[in-house]
């Protein structure tokens, strides 16, 4: 009751505010972007690449068990954020600052955030070197610990700015847009330093390093937007938690309906981040493409998308959130296997093998950019009414931890696949695989969400 009466007593938050509280989605997501699907080109690039003038600044081939060096960078530093996660979430629902409890996070954050983007494509040496390997290893690990810091108090604020269910899909939608425009914008990467290098007579590593740092200035000024136009005091009254880290995680991860929600979550990212990182790789090896078609598949992907949104939110309240995710797994499953197939349909053009993909897989993105989060949101409130702890911060963490395992588990087997039967195509073909099965499993797991209990406890509140 208590609870309810101080909800009442806080501002609105008006759809100007909601698309400020979206920019700095935005923001992350262009930053995330950057790192998920370059890296691996970058440092692991494929002949048509180095061709393209791309030096080689790790040593290449596989370590042992037939993981790279990047391989084993990133998947080392999902194993750093399987600490930072919870530890920024307990500390950010424990806050006590007169800021708000995300706010002052999400401040602090945000330069190094942006910094550290830029720098982990500025290797310090030419040429393969154990330095650049290094020295990659260091802006990895800082990367996922300033993103952490942003990322999960941002995602706490969601319920907690989202007071009713009507705001909460509002914030889902708007912020889902935002959080694909980001990624949008990442993909123009290859064509803006393709323009650059060939209007400056620059090299293929400054041109890119050059756009890369454009758009991290860009990305980190869209993160300062929610910082400084919204007061978190003003629409947010939750107090501060007294758990501990470890306790908030463990009694975070007791509620069944979010352990079942978070395994499908895991393997979501594995297939999403599989094929997105993989993306330049489809069209280079497989369709024979220029890498700049990468910007104009994804674009185009982006703007299906977008059409679908509508659609999404007149069905949710019909069919349910968790309909509609099982939906969406299915669609990316018909849609992963296909990519498998890119290049060996010889009686259909490349460009429109390219094109029936992003119809496939459009409808599935609309529904995974608006629904998750909402879901989440939904799990964090009906906790709340039953435990009477606001623990949205140890939620969202969870789910930003679920998010990059199954990211790093994606650049493992991309960067590991990546090298197997260059030739062929082969190891790209198999990524497509590897998406196409992750998402079959993610929807088996969703499908023992327990929706309706959670609904029925909101409802009752």
């Amino acid at each position: 009751m208590d609870n309810q009466l101080n909800r009442s007593s806080v501002k609105s938050l008006t759809r100007g505010k909601i698309w400020c509280f979206a920019i700095g989605q935005f923001g992350w997501s262009l930053l995330a972007a950057l790192i998920s699907s370059y890296v691996t080109n970058f440092y692991v690039p494929d002949e048509v690449t180095q061709q393209a003038g791309q030096p080689l600044f790790i040593p290449q081939g596989a370590i042992f068990l037939g993981i790279t060096i990047l391989g084993l960078i990133t998947g080392i530093g999902r194993v750093f954020d399987a600490v930072t996660d919870p530890l920024i979430g307990s500390l950010s629902d424990r806050c006590t600052s007169k800021d708000g409890r995300r706010i002052p996070f999400m401040r602090a954050a945000a330069i190094p955030f942006g910094l550290v983007t830029v720098l982990t494509f500025w290797s310090p040496v030419s040429g393969a070197s154990w330095i650049n390997a290094a020295f990659l290893f260091v802006m990895m690990m800082l990367f996922y610990l300033f993103m952490t810091m942003y990322c999960t108090p941002f995602n706490a604020l969601i319920p907690e700015l989202g007071t009713t269910q009507q705001t909460r899909m509002s914030i889902s939608t708007t912020i889902s847009f935002t959080y694909i425009a980001g990624m949008a914008i990442a993909y123009t990467a290859p064509t803006l330093w393709g323009i650059v290098q060939s209007s400056f007579d620059m090299e293929r590593v400054t041109a890119i390093r050059t756009v890369f740092t454009a758009l991290s200035v860009i990305g980190t000024v869209c993160l300062f937007v929610p910082v400084f136009t919204i007061r978190e005091k003003d629409y947010v009254t939750s107090q501060p938690t007294q758990s501990t880290a470890f306790s908030s995680l463990k009694a975070t991860f007791r509620n069944r309906d979010f352990r079942v929600f978070v395994a499908s979550d895991i393997i979501y990212f594995l297939g999403i981040t599989t094929f997105q990182t993989a993306m330049l790789y489809y069209v280079t090896s497989l369709l024979k493409l220029d890498e700049s078609m990468s910007t104009v598949f994804f674009v185009a992907m982006t703007a299906l998308s977008v059409v679908f949104y509508p659609l999404v939110m007149k069905l949710t309240p019909k069919l349910g959130k968790k309909k509609l995710i099982l939906i969406a797994f299915c669609i990316f499953v018909v849609a992963f296997a296909y990519t498998a197939c890119l290049g060996m349909m010889t009686f259909i053009p490349s460009a429109v093998q390219g094109y029936i993909l992003c119809v496939l897989a459009a409808p599935a993105m609309a529904i995974f950019g608006i629904l998750p989060q909402a879901v989440v949101a939904d799990i964090a409130e009906c906790d709340e009414l039953e435990t009477h702890e606001n623990r949205s911060g140890m939620f969202y963490a969870a789910r930003t931890f679920a998010m990059k395992m199954g990211q790093a588990v994606a650049m493992i087997v991309v960067a590991s696949l990546a090298i197997v039967g260059k030739d062929t195509g082969l190891g790209y073909r198999l990524t497509a695989v590897v998406a196409s099965a992750a998402c079959l499993i993610g929807g088996l797991l969703m499908s023992r969400y327990n929706e309706k209990r959670v609904y029925s406890r909101i409802l009752n509140k």
